[in-house]
This record gives structure tokens, sequence and C-alpha cells, in this order.
């Protein structure tokens, strides 16, 4: 006989909890009520493309996300998760016909914003929609922190370390594009399991702070490269390129927490950074997981115990039972609910929830019920 699995309300109350905070990450940081539009190119903010009012073969374009529910409810929406530097396109000169409902005084267009194909509901080097009906293969999604596409896993083309969730990774096309990241990789970057496994048995590379390159900053220099020298900090950067290690210059690099504020500040790099409109590289707050934390930080409760969980503390085993297959009742129904929406390609707005809700009340007065104590 097999025992039945015991689930607590306690745990279930913490397992939606987590989702809930999973959701408040992306969404909070956003304001769901409001067009970003008049806040000009946002830092960071959640997206999404609408495949009904701008499809493939026109202009890319995108949308808030008060925009995504108040303008384009009940359309097919691509969710961009979150892109930097952008302003919301709703009703602008991209959307023939449709004029935004919450900021309809728009530029034509917003001439700063960065588009790629996942505006047309594609991602990765093999221009997939995801989820992918015709991929059987179970992969994960990871973003690029420079040009912000989204790649499987087994398109990477270097293996995918261990807690991916707490690392950055640039795409090799990204590392091409900006040849100067290849030199931080090898001291930077997380190491390959090949010179990992050098590491391992001893074969370790010339340390950066080696003898050579001390007696090379000892040689004598040009007074006037001495004294623009003293002027400003040494480059970190061309220190690592004289020094080594080289690491092969092919797949993608991931990247610990942290990386970004050990990449050199000099002003000639701070130059570099900003032609290759790469300044954000040396902004901690810029990463997903920095704007995460904010919408985390957002939705934190009051300080104190959360009142469900205390009046739980007062009922009995049987009256937690009924609580708990009236709220196993409830979510179930509330998943069908929500399935329609995702079968119809609508977004969900605050509205549909209250009315599932007001129904939901309905359904349980009954009028042979008591009143119901807690003991």
């Amino acid at each position: 006989m097999c025992e039945e699995q015991t689930v607590s309300l306690v745990d279930v109350l913490e397992e939606d909890e987590e989702l809930e905070e999973e959701a408040s990450a992306v969404l909070a940081g956003s304001d769901s009520d409001h067009c970003s539009y008049p806040q000009g190119y946002v830092k960071r903010q959640a997206l999404y493309a609408c495949n009904t009012c701008t499809p493939p073969g026109g202009e890319a374009a995108g949308v808030c996300l008060a925009c995504s529910y108040k303008c384009h409810e009940g359309h097919d929406l691509f969710e961009l998760y979150t892109k930097r530097n952008f302003r919301c396109d709703c009703g602008n000169g991209k959307f023939s016909g449709l004029q935004c409902k919450l900021h309809p005084e728009k530029d034509e267009v917003n001439s700063l914003n960065k588009y790629s194909h996942n505006f047309f509901g594609v991602y990765c080097t093999c221009h997939r929609p995801y989820p992918d009906p015709d991929d059987q293969v179970e992969d994960e999604m990871i973003q690029c922190v420079v040009c912000e596409d989204w790649l499987h896993g087994r398109h990477l083309g270097c293996v995918v370390p261990d807690c991916v969730e707490t690392l950055e990774m640039i795409c090799e096309s990204c590392m091409n594009k900006h040849l100067f990241l290849w030199t931080y990789a090898p001291h930077l970057g997380v190491p390959s399991p090949a010179a990992q496994t050098k590491e391992d048995k001893g074969e370790q590379s010339e340390p950066s702070g080696s003898k050579k390159e001390e007696q090379e900053d000892d040689a004598v220099e040009p007074s006037c490269k001495r004294s623009r020298e003293e002027a400003e900090p040494s480059c970190r950067l061309k220190q690592l390129q004289e020094a080594g290690p080289k690491r092969d210059q092919s797949g993608a690099v991931f990247w610990p927490s942290g990386w970004r504020s050990k990449l050199c500040s000099c002003s000639t790099c701070q130059e570099q950074l900003s032609d290759s409109g790469l300044n954000f590289l040396l902004d901690e707050s810029d990463t997903v997981l920095a704007y995460e934390n904010r919408g985390k930080s957002n939705e934190l409760r009051q300080p104190g115990r959360d009142p469900l969980m205390s009046a739980l503390d007062n009922l009995n085993r049987v009256q937690q039972l009924e609580i708990i297959h009236g709220y196993n009742d409830m979510k179930t129904e509330l998943k069908d609910f929500l399935q329609t929406f995702a079968a119809e390609g609508k977004v969900v707005t605050p509205d549909d929830i209250r009315q599932f809700f007001e129904q939901q009340s309905r359904k349980r007065r009954r009028p042979d019920s008591g009143p119901f104590f807690c003991s």
C-alpha cells in the first residue's frame, strides 16, 4: 500500500510565495498602470512585442508592461523579459491605426531603441520561437548581457557551468565583435573545462604579476609617456594583454558575480567602451540580477509574521484540512482559467483576476453554510 504524500498548507503557501517572488522579480520593477514613455529610455524594464500590430515583415516595436495590459489586450504578444535603455513604442509611427490609450502623444520613432529578431518571436542562432513546438530537446535559454538575445545552452559553443543563474553570459558573436573582451576572459571569466583541467594537473600559466612584467615596468620609457601615465592610473587591460595567458577565442564566455567591477575604467578604456556601446558594463546596477532584486524588494511585505500563517496556528487539524482542500480546488480552477488565456494568446489583466475571485466568492456562498470559527 502506497503512503499518501502529505503536504501541509504552509508548504503550499511557501511554494506559491516563491512563484510570486519570481514573477515580482520581473514585473515589480515595471509600472503596470502607467505607460513608461514619459520616463524616456528606461534603464531596464519588462517589454513585449505585439505580433498582431507589428507582425514579421514590418518594423520591429516594443511596448511596456502597462501598454501590454491596456492597449494590447487580446493581442498575440511576445514576452521579451527585460531590455535595457528602451522607450515604449506603443502607438507611435510603427503602429498603423493604433493609438496608445495611456500616453498617446509620442514621437514617430524612438531612434535610440535597439531591436533584434526577438521582437518577432524568434531567438538564438537557430532563429526558432520559444517555446518551440517542434523542439523535443529539454534545454534552457540563457540571455547574452550584450546583445540581450536568448540562446539555447546547446548552441553556445561551450559547456554551461553549474549555478548559471548567478552568472552572466556573453555570446561568441558579441565576444568576436568586441575582441578586447577576450583579453579579460582568462582572468575574469569562468574557466572553461579544459582550462580547469590544466589547473588541476598543476599546469599554471605565468601569473599576471610576473617578473617579466615587473622588468618591463622598470624599463626606461620616454618622459612624455611617463608624464601621461603619472596623470592617470595605469591601464589594466593593457597589462593583461602583455601578461597573458591566452584563451581559445571560441564559444560563449560566462562571467561570475562582480566581474564588471574588475574591468579597467581608465579614460582610454571608458572611451573604448562608450564607442562600442558597452559603457553599461561598468554599471553593476545594469545587471538583470540587480533589476530582479529591486523588483523583489518592492514586493516585500511589512516586517512581522504573515497574518495567514498566524491564523493557521489557531485552527485544528480538521479545519486545516478543509482549507487545504478548498485551496487546492481554487488552485485547479485558477489554472484552468489561466490556460484559456494562454491558448488564445491573451494577456491576463488585474480585472480578469478580480473577476475570477468574485466568481469564486459567489460559488462558495451557500445558504446552508453556517459561520466558521477558529477554535
